[in-house]
C-alpha cells in the first residue's frame, strides 16, 4: 500500500471529507491521494485504540492522523505509545493529530487553535464586552478546547458554562483551567439537566454551543425541546453533517429570538487543514486555507 493518512472517527465513510481529500491533496501537492478510514465505536475498548497507533507507527508508508470523536480516548489509551505529545495535548489530555518526524510519532492537540480560528470567524473580537456568557454544551475534547480559547482571549466572557452527563468530564475541564491559572470565578460546571435554566438565565448577545456530539454521533440535542436561546445570542452547532437536531431547534427561533446560527463547516475546514499541515509539514497560511475551503464547497 503507497502513502497515506488516517482519519479516526465513528462513521468516517459518510464525512465529505472522504472526497475532498484527493482535490486538496492535488492542490497542495501532496504525496498521496488516500485517505484511510478507521471506525471505532463511541464504547470501544483501549486495545482499539492502541492499535490504530501501532498500526501508524508501524507503517513506514503511513504518515499520520486526524482523530475526531475520539481525542480523549485516543490520549488516555495509547499517549505512552507516542514519543513525543505537545503541551496542549498534554495539558488537555486528548489527540486530535497524528504525525511522524524523523521516526519519531508525535501526538497534538489541534483543537484549541482550531476552535479559536473558528470562532474568530463568527464571533466578534469584543463580542463579549465583559457581561456576556459563554455557554458550552459538552464537556469533551472539542468543548474543553473552546473553553481553553475563549479563556486565552483578550475580551473574555463574563463566565464560561459548562454542562455535561459526566462528572469526570466536568472534572478534567476544572483541572485543565485549574493548571492554566484560569480564574475559578470564570467556570461555571453544570449537569445537563440544568441546560434550560442555564439558557434562560444568560444574558443577550450570549454565545450558546452544541460540543456534546448530540446530532451527529448519535441523535438528539442538549438543549430540550421548547427552551429559548438567549436573545440576540450566536448559536453554533460544531457539526455540519448528522441529524443535527440542536441546528433545527436554533434555525426555528433564529428571526423570533433575532439569533446568529452557524454549522460545524468553517470548524471542519479549520480542523482539517491544521491536521494536514501538521501531518505533511505544510504551513497554512490564511490565503492557503481560503483557498482550501474555495475548493472544499464545491463537495459540501
Amino acid at each position: 500500500m503507497s502513502e497515506r493518512m488516517a482519519f479516526i472517527g465513528v462513521t468516517t465513510a459518510s464525512s465529505s471529507i472522504m472526497k475532498i481529500f484527493p482535490a486538496w491533496a492535488e492542490e497542495l501537492g501532496l504525496p498521496t491521494r488516500t485517505l484511510e478510514g478507521i471506525d471505532i465505536a463511541l464504547d470501544a475498548p483501549d486495545a482499539e485504540f492502541r492499535a490504530a497507533v501501532q498500526g501508524i507507527k508501524q507503517d513506514a508508508e503511513h504518515r499520520g492522523a486526524l482523530v475526531t470523536t475520539h481525542k480523549m480516548s485516543m490520549y488516555a489509551a495509547a499517549h505512552d505509545l507516542f514519543d513525543g505529545l505537545d503541551d496542549f495535548a498534554e495539558a488537555c489530555g486528548e489527540v486530535s493529530s497524528i504525525s511522524k518526524r524523523d521516526g519519531r510519532l508525535l501526538g497534538h492537540a489541534k483543537d484549541p487553535i482550531t476552535a479559536t480560528a473558528a470562532l474568530d470567524e463568527l464571533f466578534p473580537r469584543n463580542g463579549f464586552g465583559g457581561s456576556r456568557e459563554a455557554i458550552i454544551l459538552g464537556a469533551g475534547g472539542a468543548g474543553l478546547a473552546l473553553s481553553w480559547g475563549l479563556a486565552e482571549r483578550p475580551d473574555r466572557p463574563r463566565r464560561i458554562v459548562v454542562t455535561d452527563t459526566s462528572e469526570e468530564r466536568l472534572q478534567h475541564l476544572l483541572e485543565v483551567h485549574a493548571e492554566r491559572g484560569t480564574p475559578r470565578t470564570m467556570l461555571d460546571v453544570r449537569g445537563v439537566e440544568d441546560t434550560a435554566a442555564v439558557l434562560a438565565a444568560a444574558p443577550d448577545g450570549s454565545l450558546v454551543v452544541n460540543a456534546s456530539g448530540l446530532g451527529k454521533d448519535r441523535p438528539g440535542s442538549p438543549v430540550p425541546a421548547g427552551t429559548l436561546f438567549p436573545q440576540r445570542s450566536t448559536v453554533w452547532e460544531f457539526n455540519y453533517r448528522g441529524s443535527l437536531e440542536f441546528l433545527q431547534q436554533a434555525r426555528e427561533q433564529e428571526s423570533s429570538r433575532e439569533l446568529r446560527v452557524f454549522d460545524g463547516w468553517r470548524y471542519f475546514i479549520h480542523g482539517w487543514t491544521q491536521v494536514i499541515g501538521e501531518v505533511f509539514d505544510v504551513e497554512m497560511t490564511g490565503e492557503r486555507v481560503d483557498r482550501l475551503a474555495e475548493i472544499a464547497e464545491g463537495f459540501r
